[in-house]
């Protein structure tokens, strides 16, 4: 009852927080955007918990137990993302825009901005999906006895868990959400410290897990090079670097900074605090797992290792830790599409001159609606695929879709309409048909087809499609 107990406070906490912060909602901006005043910590702190969600506490973790030392590379594609982020901040907090696809109509015309619209929401749901999913595993493990049953199914938990993240998000969006994801950073970072040399000194230290991976015959968890192909290297890194440096998620987070200075800096600090926590994050789950000989608990191996390794309060407040990140993760995931849909088909198509009451009003009935939608995604995807098979799904539709088009909005002068707009169909339909449509793509080799992930083709066939449509389409371009 004790992990319990911690998480239902500081569930009725993150509550509270939200009726009282809802009182000081009363427009767009304040909802959005918690009014443009975010410092440079809190910024710090946000970005920081938002990033780090079941990709990386489920996702991450759930390789590693996979494929042991070797996953330390995972995070090279998000720390490469976020360091290439630090030349971006300051630019787009300066462009006063509220949404991604706001930058590229900006730049391209409705067209363009339209089928951005389609590629985040439909990145954004996936992503939404399984941190219900997250969610209800949490729940179901701490309430499960001696034997592994759980007193509730995980579906039950589940909806538990959406229902909760659909209505604190409906609150008071970013102005809470910012404020508690600082919060949850310090007491994650925190957590993650004390617990790892307990778990070091549990599995017994180097000797102990080379012992326990011999016996389980998993030798190799305890090599770092090696393991992973060339190939596995880009289609584990390179779908996070394309989600982190065109992220509606973070370009919101820099457009709600006090100014241009703050984002910069709170970016700058971002590269290190990433870093550190995925290496922590990464370790725990490495050592863990030489404790945990289960398949099935090892996909949720911090999870498991939280409630199992740990004494009782240090666990529950890692468990209350990973339950934080999870809601932090998904609220932020849940309003950007939210604000998406109002920016820019709402207040775009059917009603300019709406009323800041009325966008509030709308802007919690578009969380409702996407909940809900992430929550029918994330039944479709609960047995098909695990959670870092669905996260790289899900930067990859993004990353591809939005982001060359996104950065040469920024940054290329020469990039065409056109251009962009055949980048964003190439980069979402090379994702979704991949490996749907298989026939499709007879003419490459069998191995190289099978060996690629959807990043590289989607990507590639984005970056060709921008730039060949955008020379051949310049001079045709009023705005050239």
């Amino acid at each position: 009852m004790t992990y319990l107990s911690v998480i239902l406070v500081y569930l009725f906490a993150l509550i509270a927080i939200g009726i009282v912060k809802s009182r000081k909602i009363h427009t767009q901006s304040d909802f959005a955007l918690a009014g443009r005043a975010l410092t440079p910590w809190v910024l710090v702190g946000t970005m920081l918990a938002s990033w780090i969600g079941t990709g990386s506490i489920l996702g991450n973790a759930g390789k590693t137990y996979e494929t042991g030392m070797a996953a330390l590379m995972l995070p090279i594609g998000s720390i490469l993302g976020i360091i290439l982020l630090t030349r971006i901040a300051g630019k787009v907090r300066s462009y006063e825009k509220y949404t991604v696809p706001e930058i590229i109509g900006d730049r391209y015309g409705p067209v363009a901005r339209n089928l951005s619209v389609f590629a985040l929401v439909m990145a954004y749901m996936v992503i939404v999906s399984y941190q219900y999913n997250a969610g209800g595993a949490v729940l179901y493990t701490i309430l499960a006895d001696n034997t592994g049953t759980s007193i509730i199914s995980i579906e039950l938990a589940t909806i538990i868990a959406a229902v909760f993240i659909i209505a604190y998000t409906m609150l008071a969006g970013l102005l809470s959400v910012a404020y508690t994801d600082a919060a949850n950073s310090i007491i994650m970072t925190l957590a993650l410290i004390i617990s790892l040399p307990i778990l070091w000194i549990k599995a017994g230290s180097w000797s102990g897990m080379e012992t326990a991976f011999a016996a389980m015959n998993k030798s190799q968890h305890m090599q770092f090079g090696g393991v992973y192909s060339a190939m596995d290297i880009i289609n584990f890194c390179l779908p996070p670097f394309l989600l982190v440096i065109g992220d509606a998620n973070m370009y919101q987070r820099f457009s709600a900074s006090k100014d241009v200075q703050s984002a910069r800096y709170s970016t700058t600090i971002l590269v290190f605090a990433v870093l550190f926590i995925e290496l922590l994050i990464i370790v725990s789950a490495w050592v863990s797992s030489s404790m945990i000989p289960e398949a099935e608990v090892g996909k949720h191996v911090l999870i498991y290792a939280a409630h199992q390794f740990l004494p009782t309060f240090l666990g529950a407040i890692m468990l209350t830790t990973i339950v934080g990140i999870i809601i932090s993760t998904a609220d932020s995931f849940l309003l950007v599409p939210a604000n998406t849909l109002i920016r820019d088909i709402y207040l775009n198509y059917i009603n300019p001159q709406a009323s800041e009451k009325n966008i509030v009003r709308l802007s919690r009935l578009l969380v409702l609606l996407l909940g809900i939608i992430a929550y029918i995604v994330s039944i479709g995807f609960s047995r098909s695929a695990g959670f870092f098979e669905r996260a790289l799904y899900a930067y990859t539709i993004y990353g591809a879709a939005i982001t060359p088009a996104l950065l040469a909005a920024l940054f290329w002068r020469g990039a065409t309409k056109e251009g962009a707009v055949a980048s964003i169909i190439c980069g979402t339909l090379v994702t979704l048909f991949w490996k749907e449509l298989p026939g499709l793509w007879f003419w490459l080799p069998t191995e190289w087809y099978i060996s690629l992930d959807e990043v590289l083709p989607a990507i590639s066939g984005s970056l060709l499609a921008l730039i060949c449509v955008s020379y051949l389409t310049q001079k045709a371009d009023p705005g050239k």
